[in-house]
């Protein structure tokens, strides 16, 4: 599997290459066949009979981090969505991206975001999960702004990425208290360990933290403002990412995390309650939208609400009901916004105002449109697969426990919400199709797309008729797994068109009779829109935050980056002094132990006190070359205390580096200005001698802490006892230095060469800009 998740990042090593020869082959083809494969590789294993598989790789096993990899029926459907529809995604952009386009730049990007979304669903380890989930939202930045020299791709971009990565270190708070407190980092042993996590005091926290990871990424309410907003990015990148891949990484979140917190009851009401609310509010913003991919962007979040909703109900229908819809979502919602891609593209805009009539010029297009629009809006019809999970959703919302107010009126929201999802699903095709022609607004003359462009959506379209045709088709041997994989006490049952007249038929009928007279009657009521939502907006409130954050930060850094080599010390040295003192003093750090101590005579006593004149001397100089000399003084008194505790090797050095350093300080000083007197303030003066003594005082106790701390065995008998037999060598410095630490002393002479070299490059342009 491993294989699997790493090969497309891999190949996009190989993609600049490939798209050097751009203008004689299209770089997809190559693409193509990455993701065909992936998808041909898993589908292998469906099955009735199919167990879970997993496979370990090694990474930092001391903390716990490695490549586990895990596949169930979850992470099997979702891995199948990834590459089936990454193929189809990467057919498309054959036809609708051009040679002229940067196309090496799209693929590795794409390649990328596919290998990050197929480690976020198989890993089981929460941190290599959660480091692949980070790798979504920087490769769905680039993605979203792909066209970055528009202004709103960039926006978008920053947006979406913005927004995820604060759920996505929030989601990261929540891994690291459950890793404490069940002591591993696996997921399925996390499950097996439920009881525990669930009668922790960190529990609210932790269930927090995961569904903001969830709910930033999957755009729930209030969060789901980037979505729209990334419809900037080009249409093979919208019905990839924001149809069937990425803004489902938080529904897999739940789903996965779902065996833990299910018997939770703060999970059922947050989840079920802001996925509910996100149902409504999608699609009642959908309507109100006129660009063909904002409206499908508005109902991918109701339609993302809706499976939300749906887990966070947790019973056995819901949860199957939620897998079911993931599948049917992904096939409708991909294709339609291939669909708005080829209308954008033969038409030059996707103005629904100055759309209308394309059905006698874009005859395929509109055949494709009326199955996923119809299918989306959960029209009761047999081949349509939308109608069967949104049957299945209204059952699921009248099985839940009528003995709280929310799972009363949760059926009644359900179809409000629906409502509208019927509305926007009508408005979409109508709005575009039919109704009067308008040729003379359009930058383009309209026409049927090229059949490399529709194969594609026509096989996402087959999806849906064969699904609706034949619900029980995958049941058994696919859906079923992924159900039980988030609620195992998931049974197999059938699927059918016709279950009589219950409840959930009644409420899909009040949806089509009721989303009927509205979207007959729209414009009498569109003004609905200047009440509510009005001039409020989320997006409004997200900009003046970024703003807000963005002045603030500007006032903080230029407070202390003001040119002043002296601040930017004392707030390093103030920091370092005051955040370490007191994590020592929280973790009892400082001790103090004689034991192991050295003698002293009167010849070490004295070289100190020397030391420390010479150090206080310093401060009174007013001549720069005395006080480099004074300087020295602790420097050599430093190489004679070596001498007296026999160390003869590093007394050397420390003359060398000291006779080399006392030079260069004489060089340096001769080119800079003369001291002169202070002239501070005395509360300055004072700050400073703080932190002078502070910092020196704690630098000592350090020291004296370290060496009276015993926390793991001494290594010093190690190199006594191996220094002979594997470094042929008595001098026990010399062999540590060249033979068992050989390549630290290798690198610190590389570093030290080429700041060597970076110094005679500074002398040598001076020189040059001198001359000139």
């Amino acid at each position: 599997m491993i294989f699997a998740v790493l090969i497309p990042l891999l190949i996009a090593c190989f993609i600049p290459y490939l798209s050097k020869i751009k203008h004689k082959i299209h770089t997809g083809y190559f693409v193509f066949i990455i993701p065909l494969v992936i998808f041909i590789y898993f589908v292998r294993f469906i099955g009735n009979d199919f167990t879970p598989v997993r496979q370990t790789v090694n990474w930092i096993p001391s903390l716990g981090i490695n490549f586990d990899f895990y596949l169930d029926g979850l992470s099997l459907l979702f891995v199948l969505l990834i590459s089936g529809i990454g193929a189809l995604v990467v057919l498309y952009s054959i036809f609708y991206l051009s040679n002229q386009e940067r196309l090496g730049h799209f693929y590795v990007y794409l390649l990328m975001f596919m290998t990050a979304m197929l480690g976020v669903v198989l890993s089981d380890n929460i941190f290599v999960l959660y480091t692949f989930w980070e790798l979504t939202s920087i490769s769905s930045f680039l993605l979203i702004g792909y066209w970055h020299f528009k202004e709103r791709s960039r926006y978008g971009a920053l947006k979406s990425m913005m927004i995820t990565i604060f759920g996505g270190l929030s989601m990261f708070g929540g891994f690291i208290l459950l890793s404490v407190i069940t002591g591993t980092t696996s997921i399925q042993q996390m499950i097996a360990q439920s009881d525990m996590i669930l009668t922790s005091d960190y529990l609210p926290l932790i269930l927090i933290l995961i569904l903001l990871g969830a709910f930033t990424k999957s755009a729930q309410f209030p969060f789901h403002i980037w979505l729209p907003d990334a419809m900037e990015a080009p249409t093979p990148v919208s019905a990839y990412l924001h149809s069937a891949t990425m803004v489902k990484a938080g529904l897999f979140l739940v789903a996965r995390f779902s065996p833990v917190f299910s018997g939770y009851e703060l999970f059922f009401i947050i989840v079920s309650l802001i996925g509910i609310i996100t149902l409504c509010w999608g699609s009642y913003m959908a309507v109100r939208q006129t660009d063909l991919k904002a409206i499908l962007a508005f109902s991918t979040v109701s339609q993302l609400g809706m499976i939300m909703a749906m887990l966070g109900f947790g019973t056995e229908a819901a949860v199957f009901a939620a897998v079911f819809h993931i599948l049917n979502h992904a096939t409708f919602k991909g294709s339609l916004f291939m669909v708005a891609g080829i209308i954008d593209h033969e038409t030059g805009t996707r103005d629904i105002r100055k759309l209308g009539g394309l059905l006698t010029f874009m005859p395929m297009t509109a055949t494709l449109a009326l199955f996923g629009t119809f299918s989306m809006a959960g029209v009761p019809l047999p081949f349509l697969n939308g109608f069967y999970s949104k049957e299945l959703f209204f059952d699921a919302t009248l099985g839940l426990d009528a003995a709280t107010i929310l799972s009363q009126a949760i059926p009644y929201l359900a179809v409000f919400g629906s409502i509208f999802t019927f509305v926007y699903s009508m408005y979409f095709f109508f709005g575009v199709f039919t109704g009067p022609k308008q040729f003379n607004l359009l930058p383009k003359k309209p026409h049927e797309a090229p059949m490399g462009m529709l194969i594609s959506p026509i096989v996402l379209v087959l999806g849906v008729v064969v699904i609706g045709l034949f619900p029980n088709l995958a049941n058994a041997p696919f859906l079923l797994h992924a159900a039980q994989a988030v609620n195992s006490g998931v049974e197999f049952h059938e699927v059918s068109f016709w279950h009589g007249f219950k409840p959930p038929l009644i409420m899909s009928l009040i949806v089509v009779g009721l989303g009927t007279v509205l979207v007959m009657t729209r414009k009498k009521w569109a003004s609905v829109y200047t009440v509510l939502p009005g001039r409020l907006s989320f997006n409004k409130a997200y900009d003046k935050l970024i703003e807000k954050i963005d002045s603030y930060s500007a006032g903080v850094t230029n407070y202390y980056m003001n040119g002043s080599l002296k601040t930017y010390m004392t707030l390093i040295l103030g920091t370092t002094l005051i955040v370490t003192f007191i994590f020592m003093l929280l973790t009892n750090g400082f001790a103090l132990s004689t034991d192991n101590s050295a003698d002293f005579s009167v010849l070490e006593i004295s070289v100190v006190i020397i030391m420390i004149i010479a150090a206080i001397a310093t401060i009174f100089m007013n001549h720069n070359v005395a006080a480099i000399l004074v300087l020295g003084v602790v420097g050599f008194g430093v190489a004679i205390l070596f001498v007296t505790y026999r160390a003869p090797d590093i007394a050397l050095t420390q003359l060398v580096i000291e006779t080399i350093s006392v030079a260069l300080f004489l060089l340096c000083f001769y080119h800079l200005p003369k001291l002169k007197k202070s002239t501070d303030s005395a509360k300055t003066k004072i700050a400073n001698a703080t932190i002078a003594i502070g910092f020196g005082a704690l630098m000592t106790a350090i020291g004296i802490s370290a060496h009276s701390s015993n926390w793991f065995d001494s290594i010093s008998e190690y190199f006594i006892e191996t220094s002979y037999t594997l470094g042929g060598g008595d001098n026990i410095v010399n062999v540590i230095l060249v033979d068992m630490r050989g390549l630290d002393t290798l690198f610190e002479i590389a570093v030290l060469g080429i700041a060597a070299l970076a110094i005679i490059g500074l002398i040598k342009y001076k020189k040059n800009k001198g001359a000139e």
